[in-house]
């Protein structure tokens, strides 16, 4: 079976975000909350899971876990953008309406990946 065209941007899109995991450390680094211990470790390991799911969301057998797998995360790192708002150093100098926009978005991202999931809760 063909999976949609979306479905690949979507993997594209984990895939380089995992790369800019280790291109780009200290923008993550800045962005990951204090209450979370052994920073890099979660920087790296947030990184190679971004690029395994993207794989895994183009591969049949995978595919269904990956999306569910993508959701979980995303709900993981929603901290990150609470504390990207409260936190000046976080921000990356964003303006604070991108910032507040990055919220609704996560719940997007979330619902992009459900509708790969095959969960029909709703």
């Amino acid at each position: 079976m063909e999976k949609p065209w979306h479905l690949y941007v979507m993997a594209v899109l984990y895939i380089l975000a995992g790369i800019i995991h280790f291109r780009k450390p200290e923008l993550y680094l800045k962005i990951i909350p204090p209450f979370v211990t052994n920073k890099k470790f979660i920087l790296e390991f947030s990184g190679v899971v971004e690029i395994l799911l993207g794989i895994y969301l183009c591969t049949p057998i995978f595919s269904r876990l990956a999306a569910i797998s993508i959701m979980i995360v995303l709900v993981l790192i929603f901290p990150s953008n609470i504390y990207m708002l409260q936190n000046k150093e976080a921000s990356l100098g964003w303006p604070k309406w991108l910032l507040y926009l990055r919220l609704p978005l996560q719940f997007l991202l979330i619902f992009w990946a459900y509708h790969y999931s095959n969960l029909h809760l709703f």
